[in-house]
């Protein structure tokens, strides 16, 4: 067996290979498999942060994803399983209430999987969503305005935030790039994370669906610790590491 105490460039190697696989590394668990200390994976975590490897957190490390593809490319994938977390999502819409869909591949395809008979209220700041709900017989729908930032498909700026402020929601169905237990959900454009939030604050319940291969990891910018979001909407798949994660921050997770 190699000696990892001896060879640092392979030890962070094997840690950078564990952090792609898992999403996440825990010191403890790092320094028994490699038999060094904790001080020395630590430090590991330390270089890799540098290099944007990761994101160091209590305990061990968040791996520390990727600005991905614009907002039509993402429309492209993971239909099934997007399809899936959205079918989920609608059937905790209620007839008669007032609901905020985020921007979002995911939200999009909850806006097409909404039945013919369900009353509602949608608020949007994604002009995509708004045109498939136009088609929809008994809903109504409030568009959030102003300037349409192409990368994430959506207004998020301040003549949208003004008229977010004004609406108090019984559900917010927020999209997001990225979440852990530790860091809780996260995003790569400030200025839609900082909308992200407004919502949530409108909002009497926070709901967020994503995709697996967005768990666990960390984005740039901050939306919403795990005690923030109400309902986390995953995929089955989802590794039960991950799931004990989450469930240890009493989030409410349901499994499509």
């Amino acid at each position: 067996m190699l000696d990892y105490a001896a060879f640092p460039e392979q030890r962070q190697a094997l840690i950078r290979q564990i952090l792609q696989q898992n999403g996440r590394a825990i010191c403890s668990d790092l320094a028994a498999q490699l038999q060094v200390s904790e001080h020395t994976i630590r430090r590991d975590l330390h270089e890799l942060s540098k290099e944007g490897i990761c994101k160091k957190v209590y305990g061990g490390a968040v791996l520390q994803l990727q600005d991905g593809e614009n907002f039509t490319h993402r429309k492209a994938h993971n239909h099934a399983e997007k399809g899936l977390l959205a079918q989920r999502c609608v059937e905790l819409v209620k007839s008669g209430t007032c609901i905020f869909i985020d921007t979002g591949t995911t939200n999009l395809a909850m806006a097409s999987a909404f039945p013919d008979d369900l009353q509602l209220t949608v608020v949007t700041n994604a002009p995509d969503i708004a045109a498939v709900l136009l088609k929809h017989p008994l809903i109504e729908v409030i568009m959030l305005g102003g300037q349409i930032q192409k990368n994430i498909g959506g207004c998020v700026g301040s003549s949208a935030l003004d008229q977010l402020r004004t609406i108090i929601f019984d559900q917010a169905f927020i999209g997001g790039c990225a979440m852990s237990a530790e860091t809780g959900l996260t995003g790569f454009d400030y200025a839609d994370c900082e909308f992200k939030k407004a919502a949530i604050r409108q909002s009497n319940q926070t709901i967020v669906a994503l995709t697996a291969n967005k768990i666990p990891g960390i984005a740039r910018f901050t939306v919403a610790r795990c005690d923030e979001i109400d309902v986390l909407v995953v995929e089955e798949t989802l590794s039960r590491e991950a799931i004990n994660a989450f469930e240890a921050e009493e989030i409410t997770l349901l499994m499509v």
